[in-house]
């Protein structure tokens, strides 16, 4: 009966250990994560200014991508660039909300609702802040007057896709290969069809890409540990 008993409180123990080795290591690498994005973004933030050669280097692809532009290609654009707009990502949120709450999945729905207000009011503050202008075209596929750096619609499409993947993968792990590469796929589609359309230069996808992923890897860190605190303490 003892080693019954001794053997139980044995396993809890060893339970504890692993969820306690589980969350340390998720902490680290999204610290590790957050500190490395918010470096590159600095980095590439840096690098658009126009003595810089990035700055040459976005303007070359922005000029190829435009003189090979097609009336189908244009159309395609078009379509994918719509599932990063504001309307579309507005109204997917607002769904994903609905069926987090039908399951009762409270700590995500919060988490689906903050991120992706806070990804909104952060890419608004980050475009005002670095006051980079769009490109100019003589003929535009699009006419926007908003600032470029970073990409709204990449960055919000990081955002959501990335954290849409990470929910759903928690629920069927059967599906998570498929999940996050559906997630990767859709991101960088939507940022490639922003550099087609000449509504953005390539840095100005990169550092929304960057600044996405910094953004949703503390919404989910932090979600992470504020479940492991109201469990433990």
């Amino acid at each position: 009966m003892n080693n019954s008993r001794e053997r139980q409180m044995g396993g809890s123990d060893d339970s504890a250990m692993s969820a306690a080795s589980r969350f340390t290591l998720h902490l680290v690498i999204g610290l590790l994560v957050i500190f490395g994005s918010t470096l590159l973004f600095a980095e590439i933030a840096w690098r658009t200014a126009s003595t810089q050669p990035l700055a040459l280097i976005d303007r070359q692809i922005t000029d190829w991508f435009h003189e090979h532009a097609t009336t189908p290609l244009t159309v395609l654009a078009l379509f994918v660039s719509f599932f990063g707009s504001v309307r579309f990502l507005a109204f997917a949120t607002l769904f994903a909300c609905w069926l987090l709450w039908r399951r009762e999945m409270w700590n995500r729905l919060l988490l689906f609702a903050c991120a992706m207000l806070g990804e909104s009011a952060l890419n608004i503050a980050l475009k005002h802040a670095f006051h980079r202008q769009r490109p100019a075209l003589e003929n535009p596929l699009v006419t926007l007057t908003s600032y470029g750096f970073p990409s709204g619609h990449t960055m919000g499409a990081t955002v959501f896709y990335g954290l849409a993947a990470l929910i759903f993968a928690g629920i069927s792990k059967r599906w998570r290969i498929h999940t996050f590469a559906a997630a990767i796929c859709a991101i960088a589609a939507i940022g490639l069809s922003r550099i087609y359309l000449g509504a953005h230069y390539t840095s100005d996808v990169l550092g929304a890409f960057v600044a996405g992923a910094a953004w949703l890897t503390f919404c989910w860190t932090g979600l992470v540990t504020l479940r492991r605190r109201s469990i433990f303490d």
